[in-house]
């Protein structure tokens, strides 16, 4: 991995203000620096789950103006296949979420027992799981290097890494031996996060406590955690750059595929999120016009407005521009906003719904050398 340190002048700056100049001034520089750096060698993203999320969440303040208490978003995961700085091939895993035990984060227990069964299940479209998805791309578990989340919202990963004792509530689901302790459902992979995100639990703020699964953390084994400090480049056309504010440590993902250059995070939850003055979502126009906001947050943790913010503007100026147009910011919510009865005159306008870029190596570690071995970096 490759320390980057473009934005180390923004990432000194205290003040939000002058922060925001700052990046201003380095992320052009970064998205021309990144482009030339190589593409991606593949990209596919997969659909988890569509469920109900509170407007005043998905639109910040903007919700004011729009009539629908409740959008529908709908979580992805990404596989992305890219050659590291000597040349190996490794695929890594961007919010694989473990969708069985993500709703047992406070927030969603309590939707769930707000909502009628009969609601829950026009509510609430599972589909694949992340096992059931690689297993109909043809890749298994241990082909997988990597994993990363923008950060850790709901996130129980004790069955994706491991565990140091044995899970008596993963044993009563059937998830687990009742007397030993997990074993990794990923037996070669980390994660990669962000120090901030991680050290945090124990001790999550009140403000945060609902959305994460802190007591869940403990038990990880952590032999199998790479924590960073800085934004970093994996290989070519691949980065993880550093963009706090919808929580302390949340990062996105930048990929440059044949289409030019992506970012990937839930800061915001649909490109027009990113370019609200020319939404085709009446509400959303209206609120950047009388505000001069350039961007709409995803504000269910409001833990840092002004500091997310600025990560947006980041997002937004390192971020090519398509669509149909040619006009739309490529940021690729991991939970986007999508098409629904229900919030009909919400949106979403111009969505992205999926990445499908090159072809997947569908036995990606084959070319190693069975006598390499890999250095894992401790938390």
């Amino acid at each position: 991995m490759e320390t980057i340190d473009i934005f180390a002048e923004s990432d000194r700056q205290t003040l939000p203000g002058r922060q925001l100049a700052a990046i201003r001034e380095a992320a052009p520089a970064f998205h021309d620096w990144f482009s030339a750096t190589g593409r991606v060698r593949a990209v596919r993203t997969l659909d988890l789950v569509g469920l109900p999320y509170p407007t005043e969440y998905a639109l910040f303040r903007a919700h004011s103006q729009i009539a629908s208490p409740f959008v529908r978003i709908t979580n992805r995961f990404l596989v992305v296949q890219f050659e590291d700085h000597d040349g190996i091939l490794r695929t890594m895993l961007v919010g694989p979420t473990d969708v069985d035990l993500a709703g047992n984060t406070a927030y969603f227990e309590a939707l769930g027992a707000r909502l009628p069964g009969a609601v829950q299940s026009v509510a609430v479209k599972r589909y694949r799981t992340v096992p059931e998805h690689l297993a109909e791309i043809g890749l298994s578990p241990a082909d997988i290097d990597y994993v990363t989340f923008d950060h850790l919202h709901t996130q129980d990963i004790r069955r994706w890494f491991g565990t140091t004792e044995p899970q008596p509530d993963l044993a009563a689901k059937g998830m687990a031996d009742r007397n030993e302790p997990v074993e990794p459902f990923f037996p070669n992979a980390e994660l990669l996060i962000m120090r901030r995100e991680w050290e945090q639990f124990p001790g999550e703020h009140p403000l945060q406590r609902r959305w994460f699964q802190g007591r869940t953390y403990p038990a990880v084994r952590t032999d199998r955690i790479r924590l960073l400090d800085d934004d970093v480049l994996l290989g070519p056309g691949v980065a993880l750059v550093n963009t706090p504010g919808h929580t302390v440590g949340n990062h996105s993902i930048v990929l440059n595929t044949s289409a030019g250059v992506f970012t990937s995070s839930e800061n915001g939850m649909m490109p027009e999120a990113y370019a609200p003055e020319a939404s085709a979502i009446p509400g959303l126009r209206g609120y950047a016009e009388e505000t001069g906001f350039e961007v709409v947050l995803n504000s269910n943790t409001p833990e840092s407005s002004g500091v997310q913010y600025n990560s947006m503007i980041k997002e937004k100026l390192i971020a090519g521009r398509g669509g149909a147009a040619g006009e739309t910011v490529q940021h690729f919510c991991s939970s986007e906003m999508s098409s629904w009865w229900f919030s009909q005159r919400t949106g979403p306008g111009e969505i992205f719904e999926e990445i499908t870029d090159g072809v997947l190596d569908v036995n990606p570690r084959a070319q190693r050398s069975p006598t390499r071995t890999r250095t894992r970096a401790s938390a």
